[in-house]
């Protein structure tokens, strides 16, 4: 098990939920080899092919810290750039954040699992009069590491229309930066009552946090696992850059938060916010799915 408690106490942590919009991609792209004949069973698509995703933040209020897992699309990309993800519904970054209570200046760390334009698009905006861009949480720490943030900045050409430089060289600009050490492929305490799991299938040195929360454990599940769809080891996004090391590493972590009850917090599922997952026949496969409140209750 990699988890292990941290010292501080997370007794007055609490987590919500913060969904910063809706958007389309390609279904055969989000599955890979996987046939539509059976990931439409889970992931219906238009006639277009397109399914339904989320972008799913978590907002976490511990201890005077208030911090933003993943920003979602932002806002300052053009009209035809948009266009191809088919944003919709009235869920927004800032408006549900507000909704919460909380203002963009009380954010004091933004964790970015990594730069992926729908992961850290609303970190980063224009500024009033859209001569330059600058960040959205003027107050806060950005966390990436050093692996993935070079990796980003010097991309490859399959991930290059990803990584967008207007999402991410501002963050370093701002003097805001600062990157979580990688220690092997799980940090503990990376960040105060954060543990992280580093995966390199997606994209290099993915982070995925560990959070001990109500005397439970909530990962939030970034790319490893986009939606209850992608539980099966096959089922691997076509976006990712080593699709053989996701499936070693989906293997891994799936056994591992089948035996210790994990609960993992979905960023793109649609549907579902919270699963578990558990041992069967066929392998590990999805246990139950929740609300986060029916869980945690906030």
């Amino acid at each position: 098990m990699h988890f292990c408690k941290t010292s501080k106490d997370t007794s007055k942590m609490k987590i919500y939920p913060l969904n910063t919009g809706d958007f389309k991609l390609d279904g055969g792209a989000m599955f890979g080899v996987v046939p539509k004949t059976i990931w439409s069973k889970t992931n219906p698509a238009d006639e277009n092919n397109m399914c339904n995703w989320s972008m799913r933040s978590m907002l976490i209020e511990d201890s005077g810290r208030l911090m933003l897992i993943d920003t979602g699309i932002g806002d300052k990309q053009s009209e035809k750039f948009f266009s191809h993800y088919h944003l919709h519904g009235n869920d927004s970054l800032i408006g549900n954040l507000h909704k919460l209570g909380f203002h963009e200046d009380d954010i004091t760390d933004v964790f970015l699992t990594h730069l992926h334009f729908d992961h850290c698009g609303g970190a980063i905006k224009w500024n009033n009069d859209r001569t330059r861009f600058e960040p959205v949480f003027k107050k806060a720490v950005y966390w990436s590491n050093a692996d993935h943030w070079k990796w980003a900045t010097i991309p490859n050409e399959r991930e290059k229309a990803s990584f967008l430089s207007e999402n991410i060289l501002p963050i370093q600009d701002s003097r805001q930066l600062k990157f979580v050490q990688r220690i092997g492929d799980f940090t503990r305490n990376a960040i105060p009552n954060i543990d992280v799991l580093f995966v390199d299938g997606h994209t290099e040195s993915m982070m995925i946090p560990h959070i001990q929360y109500k005397e439970k454990t909530v990962v939030f599940m970034a790319d490893l696992l986009p939606s209850v769809g992608h539980i099966p080891l096959p089922y691997v996004m076509g976006y990712d850059t080593r699709p053989l090391e996701t499936l070693k590493e989906k293997a891994k972590f799936l056994k591992e938060a089948a035996d210790n009850g994990y609960y993992l917090f979905l960023e793109h599922d649609s549907v579902n916010e919270l699963c578990t997952v558990k041992e069967t026949e066929k392998g590990i496969r999805l246990d139950q799915r929740f609300s986060f409140n029916e869980i945690f209750g906030n």
